[in-house]
């Protein structure tokens, strides 16, 4: 290879490195900014489960609630033929107000029917349980301060109160559209806690 053919290529190649460089910002003390790998595990060491509530309500909540949320005729297949093991889902329901017990206390909640099943479904102020939380997937070895973990149900639980319609008496034998967190027990529902709540046109 002649001294011009070796010029060539090796400016060819300092092109190519220099095209595979990637820049990188710089903090307040010069130090190199490296962003936040998106596949590693969230970490939530110094938030209150408040924090965590509000920060992934959209992603791990409403968003995840969306895309998987069972149908009445997934869930009534569901409670026909139980899992062995209590869990806890995403659904969404389409049907008429059965029921609506407000005024006694802060336990709020409506019923409706999955086929031949009535449903409670919790609205607030107060919600009881571990639905929602349970629903997004989070597991206790995600958290290593485990006081969050514990305490992120009833964070959600208030989170979700946040963003439901007033309801009254008024709702009875309306047609609504629910989208709720619930748990799975031996063919039984419980403790389902409403994430959206609408009325429908008549």
């Amino acid at each position: 290879m002649s001294l011009t053919q070796w010029g060539v290529a090796l400016v060819g190649c300092t092109t190519l490195l220099l095209t595979a460089c990637t820049v990188v910002d710089l903090d307040e003390n010069g130090k190199p900014i490296i962003p936040a790998d998106p596949q590693a595990k969230a970490s939530f060491d110094n938030q209150t489960p408040e924090q965590i509530a509000q920060q992934t309500w959209q992603s791990r909540v409403l968003d995840a609630a969306q895309q998987h949320a069972l149908d009445d005729s997934t869930l009534n297949t569901r409670l026909k033929a139980p899992s062995s093991t209590a869990e806890s889902v995403f659904v969404r329901l389409t049907s008429q107000i059965e029921k609506v017990n407000i005024g006694n206390g802060r336990e709020n909640s409506i019923v409706m029917r999955v086929n031949d099943t009535s449903v409670t479904i919790q609205i607030g102020p107060v919600m009881r349980g571990n639905a929602i939380r349970d629903a997004t997937g989070f597991k206790f070895e995600d958290f290593t301060n485990q006081v969050q973990f514990a305490q992120l149900s009833r964070a959600y639980n208030r989170e979700a109160v946040k963003h439901l319609p007033a309801v009254d008496e008024s709702w009875y034998g309306k047609k609504a559209t629910v989208l709720f967190a619930v748990t799975l027990n031996a063919g039984k529902p419980e403790n389902a806690a409403a994430l959206a709540l609408q009325q429908e046109a008549q």
